[in-house]
C-alpha cells in the first residue's frame, strides 16, 4: 500500500476546503495511507497563529488531530544529507522546510504525489 506525506501546500487546501478535492483524494486512497510530518504540522500551526484566528486554529487542530503526525527522525536526517548534497549539486537548491519535507517524504518510502 503506497502511503502519501500530505505537505503544507495540501493540507492548507485541506483546511480551506474539508469537502473539496483533497479530501476525495484521501478517501479514495484510504486515511491509513495518508500522513503527515511534525514540520508540516509546524507550519501550519504557525499559519494559524500568525493569522490570530481562533476558528483557523481549531480547523487545523482538526485536521492535525485525524491525521498522523510523524516526528523527523531517523533516517529522515540521512535523507536530508543526500538530498541537500544532490540539489546544490545540480544547483537546484530548495527552501530549508520543503528539503526537510522532502526528506521526510522519501524516508518514509513516499514516492507519489496524492494530488
Amino acid at each position: 500500500m503506497p502511503l502519501y506525506l500530505l505537505d503544507t501546500n495540501i493540507l492548507s487546501d485541506l483546511v480551506r476546503n474539508p469537502q473539496g478535492r483533497i479530501a476525495t483524494c484521501i478517501a479514495q486512497v484510504g486515511e491509513k495511507s495518508v500522513y503527515t510530518s511534525m514540520i508540516v504540522a509546524s507550519e501550519l500551526r504557525f499559519g494559524a497563529a500568525k493569522r490570530n484566528a481562533p476558528k483557523l486554529t481549531a480547523q487545523v487542530d482538526a485536521i492535525l488531530a485525524a491525521l498522523e503526525v510523524r516526528p523527523f527522525d531517523i533516517p529522515a536526517d540521512r535523507e536530508y544529507a543526500k538530498l541537500r548534497f544532490h540539489l546544490e549539486q545540480a544547483g537546484t537548491p530548495i527552501g530549508p522546510n520543503d528539503m526537510l519535507i522532502a526528506a521526510h517524504a522519501l524516508a518514509g518510502a513516499c514516492g507519489r504525489e496524492l494530488a
